[in-house]
């Protein structure tokens, strides 16, 4: 068995992993096939002052399928709901991917669930508008981001001089 990449409606992966199992129990060919992958991390994201922790998938529009390629089980997962078709190889004919690129996937998605990144990232040197607080609709340059406070430093140019100002992420956004 080798793992190929499945190309599906992007939001559906799930579902297009659960209409190929559908129809492998159907068709009673549990044996050609082996895994399934819809590659996730972690995500925190701060909502009304809550953090809450969702799944983003890192590679949308995806999934990996560990299978026996023949006429039989291309054609199975080919015409199944959502599916557009394989990515790689020819037309009907798709090239598989290495055990290699399989492991750094489910590597990262390790990663992820040990420890979460931010939805939104900010980066030094960055121009952001301030959308809360005292300082309402001023842009500024991002100095440092600190993702375990959820706070930014922010040069400000206040009466014509830059000033570091310290802001939560919920308080501004990016231009």
């Amino acid at each position: 068995m080798q793992w190929y990449v499945v190309h599906a409606y992007s939001g559906m992966e799930k579902a297009v992993e659960r209409n190929i199992v559908e129809r492998i129990n159907r068709a009673g060919m549990q044996a050609k096939f082996g895994r399934f992958l819809v590659p996730t991390e972690e995500v925190v994201e701060i909502k009304n002052g809550q953090k809450k922790t969702t799944e983003r998938r890192f590679f949308p529009g995806y999934v990996l399928v560990e299978m026996v390629m023949d006429d039989e089980t291309w054609h199975l997962v080919k015409h199944t709901n959502k599916v557009t078709g394989f990515v790689g190889g020819a037309k009907n004919r798709p090239a598989p991917i290495s055990e290699e690129d399989v492991q750094k996937i489910v590597s990262q998605m390790q990663v992820g669930t040990e420890k979460p990144r931010h939805k939104v990232e900010f980066e030094t040197g960055e121009y952001v508008r301030v959308k809360d607080g005292p300082f309402t609709d001023f842009n500024g340059t991002v100095e440092e981001v600190n993702y375990d406070k959820n706070k930014v430093r922010v040069s400000v140019t206040i009466f014509g001089r830059a000033t570091p100002v310290e802001l939560e992420f919920s308080q501004i956004e990016k231009t």
